[in-house]
């Protein structure tokens, strides 16, 4: 079992997140001679785009797709570049010093970085509805985790509802499986073609657009798809309905998806300066066009920066781990930067068409009354309301009123809807309302672990933050 004492104190480069981005970005620098370590809280590397590559029981290529086993040569090049890679390491801390916090087999450590990438890739967008919180219900992305990572098929009665490419990519690998989905249930308004229409031959020359049009016409073919405007889950112990344009729709699992949104959490606590995509309606760091944030010599790449998808991560974890190289072996041999920023723009073209095509209606990124909006906390739409009016300007004094956000999940999936709640009672933009202030630790760890923590001044500031 891998342990704390099994690395070094000093890395000239730490990417933290085994995805896209973070192997890409740790092959190249590790190639480069820098002394590149990646950590990754999974078992194994490959983010959620490539969960489980290595391990993964699903032995049929053709169900999870040949995008998916791409990941196969991106995680064996990372391995043979002599970059350290650390699975099952929790990162729970990074501050402005570029000094990281991490726990390995129950102990802690602080590496002190030269540089430090972030590719903590994207989490699923909130998607509060009446009922989201009964057994049966979950979000799509923990089925194809499961799916991927165990060979799990969902059983009995299963509806899909919500939007976006993932959606109908796990509705294709469920079908490929021998699984049967009951319905889709597309909540996505007709209105959004307004504003994607303009984007459409960008999209058009898009690697997207053939295997999109193609996912669809699989899916299709064999599953009904009803256009609803409102939502809800209903049982009593357990998920028993699901309701829908005055219909009632018997069901044994809903897997609820709205996107994917930037994972932010890590950079900023680390004091990076973010602000809000109007596009893809989430908060993003600035970045300059080596992926360098606000905070020098921390860069964040990958989804973490903006969604563009797994190729694009990949990209731009390269581009990322070219800037480090360069500040820190002036020297070392890097790829041609011009030709990876030509297969980035390639990757990014179609987003803005599939942006606005998949822009969840505001009534189920606002939910109302009762719906569940803290998981958490067990807060309610009603609650959150009801503390604007009463002057709470901001998720942070929202804390205060409520303890939003202070959950395990530390916000993660409140957050986004806390956010915009308060923006509409109040009448102001996301942008003006903020996010949550985030200190460390960014995920829980135990005080076991933050006992075994040498004492020194790095360690003292790392906890404290």
């Amino acid at each position: 079992m891998t342990q704390a004492s099994d690395f070094e104190s000093h890395y000239d480069l730490v990417v933290v997140g085994g995805g896209p981005a973070g192997l890409a970005a740790a092959a190249l620098a590790a190639r480069a001679g820098l002394s590149t370590v990646l950590f990754d809280e999974n078992p194994g590397v490959g983010g959620q785009i490539y969960r489980a590559i290595g391990s993964t029981p699903v032995a049929d290529r053709s169900i999870l797709g040949e995008d998916y086993w791409a990941g196969a040569d991106l995680a064996a090049e990372a391995r043979a570049s002599g970059a350290r890679i650390m699975t099952g390491a929790t990162v729970w801390s990074l501050d402005s010093a570029r000094l990281v916090g991490v726990s390995v087999g129950g102990q802690a450590r602080i590496i002190q970085a030269g540089r430090v990438i972030v590719a903590t890739g994207s989490l699923e967008r909130p998607f509060p509805i009446a009922g989201w919180t009964l057994p049966g219900v979950m979000s799509a992305g923990g089925a194809q985790t499961l799916l991927k990572a165990q060979g799990m098929v969902p059983a009995g009665r299963t509806v899909m509802a919500g939007g976006g490419p993932l959606l109908w990519l796990l509705a294709a690998q469920i079908l490929r499986a021998g699984g049967r989905i009951e319905a889709i249930l597309d909540t996505m308004p007709r209105r959004n073609w307004l504003h994607a229409l303009p984007h459409l031959p960008d999209f058009l020359l898009s690697p997207y657009a053939a295997k999109g049009l193609t996912l669809l016409r699989e899916v299709r073919a064999k599953v009904p798809v009803i256009r609803v405007d409102g939502l809800e889950a209903a049982g009593d112990d357990r998920l028993r309905e699901v309701a829908f344009n005055g219909r009632r729709l018997p069901a044994d699992l809903l897997l609820l998806h709205h996107g994917v949104v930037p994972n932010v959490n890590l950079a900023m606590a680390a004091g990076v300066a973010h602000e809000w995509n109007a596009r893809q309606l989430c908060f993003q760091p600035v970045l300059d066009e080596d992926f360098g944030s606000s905070v020098p010599g921390i860069a964040v790449a990958g989804d973490g920066a903006g969604i563009a998808g797994g190729t694009a991560a990949a990209e731009r974890g390269r581009i990322a781990a070219c800037a480090a190289i360069r500040a820190l072996r002036p020297e070392a041999f890097v790829p041609d930067l011009q030709t990876i920023r030509q297969r980035l723009q390639r990757e990014e073209m179609g987003r803005p068409f599939l942006d606005w095509l998949n822009r969840p209606a505001d009534s189920f990124r606002q939910p109302e009354g009762e719906t569940i909006v803290c998981r958490c906390e067990e807060v309610t739409a009603a609650q959150i309301c009801a503390a604007a009016d009463l002057g709470c300007e901001g998720p942070n004094q929202m804390k205060a009123f409520l303890r939003c956000g202070m959950g395990p999940c530390q916000g993660r999936l409140c957050g986004l809807t806390v956010t915009e709640l308060i923006a509409a009672r109040r009448g102001l933009t996301p942008a003006e309302v903020g996010y949550y202030r985030l200190r460390p630790p960014v995920k829980p760890v135990t005080v076991r672990e933050l006992a075994s923590l040498p004492v020194a001044e790095a360690e003292r500031r790392a906890v404290e933050g």
